[in-house]
């Protein structure tokens, strides 16, 4: 291939349609890694993947650059869109007075259209950068503002899936940021469904999602109310559950069950719901969410901060929960996945060996088995798409071409390969060191129906221009 010949897809910006020489790795299966060493994937018109050979032809393939590695995009399961403008802020308070002093007067600006377009414009092109091809957003009580955002994520390319936030009772919410009516709530978020599935040019990009922020915020009429909507229009479905003892205990008290058995009674406990947090659940609640096929959003960073316990991550995937990694902006600290899964299996780890070190060591921690680096990678893709429904997180025939490339040699990156690491006979020690050490700048290309999506295209096409007599892709060993 000449340098004359390369077109605009060609240079790695539309691969819709086009065969791609790669090396890089996916996680099909959690705790199983498939690495791919110069294969061939070839993909559809509309960015779906026909074909992955790990002895395929080359012949017209697009080889990816040397040094580039090839991972399936991140999947965010927890994202509070307008918070934000508050990220890395108040979090030395217990979450009850977060939300009241903090965050609840913040999400009310985003009445302000032009102000929630500025702050959206911003998270969506930042979570991008960093490779979140897949994220499930709260945004606020606005109807306007929620299909802004939902517009803004279908323009720029991140694959989202948008909820109004439904939120009316008077006794938890303060009386210039709530639903004024449970009716309301109910009607707002069928108006932000009915908006997203009739955008133009939406085929499987954005979706909307049924959202009561927790129950704590809500009626019941108006959970009824979303459980029957959830029913008429079979939208996927979000909130919390049993994050924080305050939250756990006002809804035992309120409810006389737990957090699970409330949402199930109001039919909101089903297939495609993914339930944030979650450190409070008991194995029975466990029990009754994998029943019911919903997920769960491990939230490993703001949990630290907040929830004042551990997620049972292991008990969860022993149970056969769906379980994806999310950030939970601004209840944690950063946007970035990346971060999200080191912070998740540190505390797999904290979890498993506990804290206080007077405590003899049988009984200094809960005994559950720590992840590893395997399978907060397959948590982090295809966990998050398997929680979802939805056909990412993998390259597999029939799944969307969702993908990230990592240019390991970025001077600028926080990625260093040595000699002596390209000797290593199992390139696992590979992706375990792209997991702990990647940054923003080592983030090279972000597709999604393959379609480039990262913002310094043209860097792109100049990395590629100048690596093309190289004829290598990815990192040989």
């Amino acid at each position: 291939m000449s340098l004359a010949t390369i077109t605009g897809a060609q240079a790695l910006g539309d691969l819709r349609g086009c065969k791609l020489l790669f090396s890089g790795f996916h996680a099909p299966e959690l705790g199983r890694i498939e690495e791919f060493r110069n294969a061939i994937l070839t993909l559809g018109d509309d960015g779906t993947i026909l074909s992955v050979e790990h002895d395929g032809d080359p012949e017209g393939a697009i080889p990816l650059p040397e040094g580039w590695v090839l991972i399936p995009g991140l999947v965010d399961l927890h994202v509070h869109a307008p918070q934000y403008a508050q990220l890395g802020t108040a979090l030395d308070v217990p979450l009850e007075d977060w939300l009241q002093t903090y965050t609840f007067p913040l999400e009310a600006r985003f009445a302000d259209l032009d102000y929630a377009a500025e702050v959206y414009s911003a998270l969506i092109d930042d979570m991008l950068a960093l490779g979140t091809t897949t994220a499930l957003h709260f945004a606020t009580i606005h109807v306007p503002a929620t299909q802004k955002l939902a517009e803004i994520c279908l323009a720029k390319g991140q694959r989202a899936l948008v909820g109004k936030v439904a939120m009316d009772d008077p006794a938890q919410c303060p009386p210039d940021y709530r639903d004024s009516t449970a009716q309301d709530a109910v009607e707002g978020t069928r108006a932000v469904i009915d908006h997203i599935n009739g955008l133009p040019d939406n085929n499987g990009m954005v979706f909307p999602v049924i959202t009561p922020r927790f129950v704590p915020s809500c009626t019941d009429a108006c959970l009824e109310g979303l459980g029957k909507l959830a029913t008429e229009s079979g939208a996927h479905i979000q909130s919390h559950i049993s994050e924080s003892d305050w939250q756990h205990g006002y809804v035992k008290d309120r409810c006389g069950c737990s957090d699970a058995q409330a949402f199930e009674r109001f039919g909101l406990l089903r297939d495609n719901a993914v339930f944030a947090h979650g450190t409070h659940l008991s194995d029975s609640d466990l029990d009754l969410m994998a029943q019911n096929g919903a997920a769960v959003a491990h939230c490993p960073l703001s949990n630290v901060y907040f929830s004042g316990a551990v997620f049972p991550l292991r008990k969860a995937l022993e149970r056969g929960l769906d379980v994806g990694f999310g950030s939970d902006v601004s209840g944690g600290p950063t946007a970035s996945m990346w971060e999200t899964a080191r912070m998740g299996i540190s505390a797999s780890r904290i979890r498993e060996s506990g804290v206080e070190a007077a405590q003899p060591v049988e009984r200094r921690g809960s005994g559950d088995k720590h992840i590893d680096f395997r399978e907060a990678f397959y948590i982090a893709t295809r966990g998050g798409g398997a929680a979802l429904g939805l056909p990412v997180g993998a390259f597999v025939q029939g799944m969307k071409f969702d993908a990230i490339a990592i240019n390991t040699l970025e001077p600028a990156g926080t990625v260093r390969i040595w000699p002596e690491g390209k000797t290593e006979a199992s390139n696992d020690l590979l992706l375990e060191k792209l997991l702990y050490t990647v940054s923003k700048p080592n983030i090279a290309g972000v597709w999604t129906d393959g379609m480039n999506r990262l913002q310094k295209k043209t860097g792109i096409t100049a990395v590629y221009k100048a690596s093309m007599t190289a004829s290598i892709s990815g990192i040989q060993f």
